[in-house]
């Protein structure tokens, strides 16, 4: 079976993938579940001879599919290619197609997860079987993992695993996941391929303020929303300071060497916005963030609440945690409150076997293009695996049209991918599986 027919059938898989609908809002009460999609990957496995392992890591349809493929050097550290099958929720009403349509037209797979990250399962699934039927070998083990509650933090699916399964992983020495090896246009002639190399850490954060209770109508100087909201006002309009890491630097470098574009300090706001759609998610990188989310209180208009709380999306820069907490603390001020879940930052270098063979896969299938470093503004399950030793990158090969505005899709509405992007994935993470 060529490589063209594993390439259609990721297409269908993810297609396939989207239609399932594996939403997952944090809450317990409402959330959808995994079990159906991870019921659908382990069938497709087994069809082709896998042998798996299908773990249930929190009950209520939390459900886990990982398989291992044997390399021809046991020796060699394997290779973790690891994807969630949660996705966010969607708004029907607001889509130009249904969202668990998975419909494929006008050149796209369109859907909730079609970039996150149903894509990359689609692509992972269609090589671990035509592996399979063709017999291929690759250099070392490659593990396939499908993993459970990424987008509320891995709590049921990563984290579970890691502390309770990590017998799954023995020997895995490197990992590719979301957010990686997408195509940017920075000039008309040559295409930029960013591999993700460290993300932010993640804090989300809950405030509280408690004040007296009381009646609307009458005068009170200890009003727990009143506290609360002049605490989130001066916290969302704060500015965290600038702090480049050596991955942003790189990055930066890598951008000036190929259009020529300064980047002072000075300035540098103004400079990333010359980078397009991708600004948003780079200048991100720059500093660390705080945004409010969520606020709750009171129960009917005229009783003023004893109790006042807000949520706040924290992501953090590698190394900036104590003076993160110290920043925080001047800005909130005693009065308040504070709990947290909280997932360590990641950070690798960008070199190495694994790179170099990165980067030849991609330019073997797009001559001339550039491969540069980045880091993500958000989060993923690495942030679980590094705890394994394992030493992680964002890697999933896409080659997107120039007027795509690929960050704008992740979560957003419309989600989509491009059918020839899925197809070039397949080609690219061929020759990466097969060289690494």
């Amino acid at each position: 079976m060529s490589i063209e027919i594993a390439a259609d059938e990721a297409v269908t898989l993810t297609s396939e993938l989207i239609r399932i609908d594996t939403t997952n809002t944090g809450d317990p009460d409402t959330l959808v579940g995994e079990k159906a999609a991870a019921e659908f990957v382990a069938e497709k496995l087994t069809e082709v001879g896998y042998e798996i392992d299908y773990v249930e890591s929190g009950g209520r349809n939390r459900h886990n599919v990982i398989t291992r493929l044997a390399g021809a050097d046991p020796s060699r550290g394997a290779l973790l290619v690891h994807g969630h099958l949660a996705g966010v929720p969607a708004d029907a009403s607001e889509w130009s197609v249904h969202p668990f349509s998975g419909a494929v037209q006008d050149g796209y797979v369109w859907g909730r997860g079609a970039v996150d990250m149903k894509d990359m399962l689609g692509i992972m699934l269609a090589l671990a079987r035509h592996y399979k039927r063709e017999n291929i070998v690759p250099p070392r083990d490659i593990i396939f993992a499908f993993l459970a509650d990424e987008e509320a933090g891995g709590k049921f699916g990563a984290q579970w695993l890691v502390e309770n399964r990590r017998d799954l992983f023995e020997g895995a020495t490197e990992a590719i996941s979301e957010v990686g090896g997408f195509s940017i246009n920075l000039k008309d002639d040559v295409r930029t391929y960013v591999v993700e190399t460290a993300e932010k850490g993640i804090r989300w954060m809950k405030l509280r303020v408690r004040g007296t209770a009381g009646h609307g109508s009458m005068i009170h100087r200890d009003n727990a929303v009143t506290k609360l909201s002049a605490a989130v006002a001066r916290l969302g309009q704060h500015r965290f300071p600038l702090v480049l890491t050596d991955s942003v630097r790189e990055f930066l470098a890598g951008v000036t060497e190929i259009t020529g574009w300064d980047f002072p300090e000075d300035d540098i706001d103004g400079a990333v916005a010359k980078l397009g759609n991708i600004s948003r998610m780079i200048g991100a990188t720059l500093r660390d963030t705080a945004n409010p989310t969520m606020l709750t209180a009171g129960y009917k208009s005229n009783v003023i609440p004893s109790v006042a709380e807000a949520a706040v999306d924290c992501r953090i820069l590698p190394g900036r945690m104590e003076a993160f907490d110290r920043e925080l603390d001047e800005i909130l001020g005693p009065d308040i409150e504070k709990e947290w879940m909280e997932l360590p930052p990641v950070e690798t270098t960008f070199d190495g076997a694994l790179v170099d063979a990165m980067t030849a896969s991609i330019t073997a299938e797009d001559p001339g293009a550039k491969v540069l470093p980045y880091m993500l503004s958000g989060g993923t399950d690495a942030k679980s695996f590094q705890t394994l030793g394992i030493r992680n990158f964002g890697f999933v090969p896409l080659q997107l049209p120039a007027d795509l505005d690929f960050s704008g899709l992740f979560h957003g509405v419309d989600e989509r991918v491009p059918v020839d992007a899925l197809k070039f994935g397949t080609r690219v993470l061929d020759r990466f599986f097969r060289a690494s």
